[in-house]
């Protein structure tokens, strides 16, 4: 375990940021180590509906942070009460991610929050709305945008050595894992599961459908398309920034036993001038073979071929190996949990910010209706509607369990 007693002493209190960890499942300890490591944050809450979650981070922290004076909550509206909270992050399950952002903004503390940005496309529209009407900071958890790899493929790809780009194609193997039939049961007593279900439709408890699985419930998340579909696609949106969107056209097959998420999707986007495929295989590109998880350019010119941590580029057909000929442009990030925290200070966006966040989310939840009614829809990118479909439109939005519209 790290600990960082010496490197504390060095900021003083009055220096640093007050941070709150809402939901404390695998992303949310990973939230809590990583502002754990940066002098200027002062972690002084934790908050999950699970109190053996609570528990196991709490000792957690007490490793990493000796004498820290951080409180436990199972409820994160008492963490937003709180004016001595400058920023949360947020790790819950997607369905919860909008209301928390909002009412965090709304009480005046900045947001880190998970991706993707929300469980629905009105969700990133309140999300953005409330951000600037409260003037906050917000950066979206796609930690991988910060590394090297992806910045320096946007210089490469916006260098203009590629040409053109008409087409990119995404993709990411494997299917969700198949759960069986459901267990239903009475909810543990460490369990709020009220609370945990918020505004989601009211269901039984059953241990498949909460901790890390919840994802493969259209109620609570959007299986692996969902899941991966920010992390990926964040280099290909970043990088060609695009405009137009004319149609979405999904298919896919559902997943055996109680999930209801795609065991296999493809999707079709079709801009003004620009195709990106979305794939469950890798396609039949130079490369490509045996990769998870990637993305590939084509350009007039050249092609380029990345996953997280690598890229290449095939000029002619011919791989380039040296590309040094192509200038360092970015500023390359500090780290995305620093960048947070130096956006906090300074009031300037971070990399990940709202604006960007919810342009990247956005075709995701398209993805995810056509896929739902299964057919092409016809979409006005202007009015953010789709095109005479109100069943389509009707689905832009999920309703709220009674009780649980919050903001």
């Amino acid at each position: 375990m790290f600990m960082f007693p010496d490197i504390l002493r060095k900021v003083a209190a009055s220096d640093r940021i007050r941070i709150a960890h809402i939901g404390l499942g695998g992303m949310g300890n990973a939230h809590m180590k990583w502002f754990a490591a940066l002098p200027e944050v002062e972690i002084v809450a934790l908050c999950d509906v699970d109190q053996l979650h609570l528990d196991s981070t709490m000792r957690t922290l007490d490793t990493l942070r000796p004498g820290h004076k951080a409180q436990a909550y199972k409820d994160f509206r008492h963490i937003l009460d709180r004016k001595d909270i400058d920023a949360i992050t947020c790790a819950t399950p997607d369905h919860w991610h909008s209301q928390i952002a909002s009412l965090a903004f709304k009480a005046g503390k900045d947001v880190y929050g998970e991706k993707p940005l929300s469980h629905d496309a009105q969700g990133g529209q309140e999300m953005l709305k409330n951000l600037k009407r409260y003037d906050r900071i917000f950066q979206l958890g796609t930690q991988i945008h910060a590394g090297d790899n992806y910045h320096r493929v946007v210089e490469l790809v916006r260098s203009g050595i590629l040409g053109k780009i008409h087409t990119i194609r995404l993709w990411k193997t494997g299917p969700p894992p198949d759960l069986g039939p459901a267990n239903y049961q009475k909810a543990p007593p460490n369990l709020d599961w009220d609370m945990w279900l918020g505004p989601a439709p009211l269901s039984e408890y059953a241990p498949e459908r909460c901790h890390f699985n919840w994802r493969y419930f259209s109620d609570y998340g959007g299986g692996v398309f969902g899941d991966f579909w920010s992390h990926i696609a964040d280099v290909a949106y970043w990088s060609v920034q695009p405009e137009g969107l004319k149609s979405i056209s999904a298919r896919g097959e559902k997943t055996g036993g109680i999930t209801d998420v795609a065991n296999w999707m493809e999707v079709d986007y079709e801009y003004d001038d620009l195709n990106i495929f979305w794939t469950s295989q890798p396609p039949n590109v130079p490369g490509a073979a045996g990769r998870g998880i990637g993305a590939y350019f084509e350009g007039a010119n050249g092609t380029l071929l990345c996953d997280y941590n690598t890229h290449e580029v095939r000029i002619g057909g011919e791989l380039m190996l040296d590309l040094t000929h192509v200038p360092v442009t970015m500023e390359r990030s500090p780290g995305h949990q620093q960048n947070f925290v130096n956006a906090v200070k300074s009031r300037i966006q971070p990399e990940s910010n709202m604006e960007y966040a919810r342009k990247l989310t956005l075709p995701m939840h398209l993805g995810l209706i056509s896929y739902q009614l299964g057919r092409k829809l016809v979409w006005n990118d202007k009015r953010e509607k789709f095109v005479g479909d109100r069943e389509a439109n009707q689905l832009l939005s999920k309703e709220k369990r009674k009780g649980w519209d919050l903001v």
